[in-house]
């Protein structure tokens, strides 16, 4: 089985959201329903010393992020109608709407909130990797859609050899509860997964 996956470069992310729109646009979202989400993530403090100078500790990144088609999806275990399934082909976690009733079950179970609630049609809805892009020899309409470059698609393990394995930062979970397919080149300020001392910044931008 071939298993695809992404990449995110947070030193070339610049928080622009044009990988967010190209994917609303071509799958014909609602307003209130994105595939891919950017995060800004930061915290920090300004601090006066005796001699009256400031410092700073400050930080600030983004983080592009939507399904990672993981080898352990917790949707995929916990949808009590076994609506979804992994492709034998791509890895591609997949959503049956034949199966789905809407529960939101997935949705709440993901980590990474990668499964969507379509409220009109009462179905589970969620990235499928542009599967049929990718069926003929394309990548993803996000990936294509950034003008930094800064996410990229391919088969995981030569996007693994070619960027490195990590998988996780803040405000990312730990990759080792659903092993995604995600490989991440850090910006120099991250923060490990787990991170308590920054916070989502843009919460109410996230659908």
């Amino acid at each position: 089985m071939t298993q695809y996956g992404f990449h995110f470069n947070g030193q070339r992310c610049t928080g622009c959201k044009a990988c967010v729109m190209a994917c609303k646009d071509k799958n014909d979202l609602s307003e209130d329903i994105n595939f891919r989400n950017v995060l800004e993530y930061g915290g920090g403090t300004w601090s006066k010393d005796d001699a009256g100078c400031w410092t700073s500790d400050t930080f600030a990144y983004f983080v592009s992020v939507a399904c990672n088609h993981c080898d352990m999806p917790i949707c995929m275990a916990n949808c009590p109608q076994g609506a979804i399934s992994k492709d034998d082909e791509t890895g591609e976690v997949k959503s049956d709407p034949e199966k789905c009733i809407g529960c939101g079950t997935c949705a709440n179970s993901c980590p990474y909130s990668a499964p969507k609630v379509d409220m009109e049609q009462m179905k589970s809805v969620k990235c499928n990797m542009c599967s049929d892009r990718v069926k003929e020899g394309g990548k993803p309409i996000c990936v294509e859609a950034c003008p930094r470059r800064a996410l990229d698609f391919g088969e995981i393990e030569e996007l693994r050899a070619t960027y490195g394995d990590v998988a996780e930062i803040a405000p990312l979970p730990a990759a080792s509860e659903t092993e995604p397919n995600l490989v991440i080149t850090a910006c120099a300020n991250a923060k490990p997964a787990g991170d308590t001392s920054g916070a989502l910044l843009n919460e109410r931008e996230i659908l």
